[in-house]
């Protein structure tokens, strides 16, 4: 469990990512000697996007030079320095990023997730909570799952499902904070509730590999053979070659 906690983070991560990504390039950027600033950013945000970090590192840091008071520049080449893992250079990165825009909610996010993998969980949750709290935010849901999965992490599970618990009164419809909810109550050993969330994410959503394995885990504990096999007969079907599939083979053989 601990493990597909961990890959549900990373999922978390990647959003987030993404996210900061798109939001800034509709930022009106374009101000005298900004259109070099802008050609930069624009480049560093594409060789990030394909994974070449050392070359999104130099086109970001050009960016800076003819622009250093861009918020999302910065927090962008902090990202960057977390992905070379170079911690000092990521934290100097976001605290500037946070001070040319702290009602930036994307920013704010990105560092809060930066903070709890280093473990900084009372820090990291501080961020979220700004971000939450930015009235401009229109998705405050994505935080609020995200504070959850960090304090999940921590451990916080009572404060992790108050977390999930808040995204999904704000967006009921929100299959990740609904998928979350049925990891943590399967962790916590409830897993009647884990299953009607589970449920309820499946009516929403696809459902994948490690989705599946945990379906698989919840049924066999409630004694529920006929939808065991069922879970263990669509994840051997649709995604045969996955890790959650081969240790399924491996286990009922």
């Amino acid at each position: 469990m601990m493990m597909r906690a961990k890959l549900l983070v990373l999922a978390a991560i990647v959003s987030i990512l993404c996210g900061c990504i798109s939001s800034t390039a509709s930022v009106n950027r374009f101000e005298p000697r900004d259109d070099a600033a802008e050609q930069n950013y624009q480049l560093g945000a594409q060789y990030f996007r394909k994974g070449n970090y050392q070359l999104a590192r130099d086109r970001l840091q050009r960016s800076i030079e003819f622009d250093s008071k861009n918020a999302s520049t910065h927090s962008m080449l902090a990202m960057t320095y977390v992905q070379l893992d170079i911690r000092r250079l990521a934290t100097e990165s976001f605290d500037r990023a946070i001070r040319l825009g702290p009602n930036d909610q994307d920013i704010r996010n990105a560092y809060a997730v930066f903070l709890c993998g280093l473990g900084e969980y009372d820090n990291a949750r501080d961020q979220f909570d700004r971000a939450i709290g930015i009235r401009e935010n229109d998705n405050p849901e994505i935080m609020m799952s995200n504070a959850g999965v960090c304090m999940a992490k921590k451990p916080d599970l009572e404060l992790a499902e108050k977390y999930f618990r808040q995204a999904i009164e704000r967006k009921p419809r929100y299959s990740e904070a609904l998928i979350q909810l049925a990891v943590l109550k399967h962790r916590t050993d409830d897993d009647l509730t884990a299953r009607a969330f589970l449920q309820r994410y499946l009516a929403l959503d696809e459902a994948s590999a490690a989705v599946l394995d945990l379906a698989i885990e919840i049924e066999t504990r409630l004694g529920n053979d006929r939808a065991v096999t069922d879970y263990m007969n669509q994840l051997l079907r649709d995604f045969p070659d996955s890790p959650e599939a081969r240790r399924t083979l491996t286990t009922s053989n």
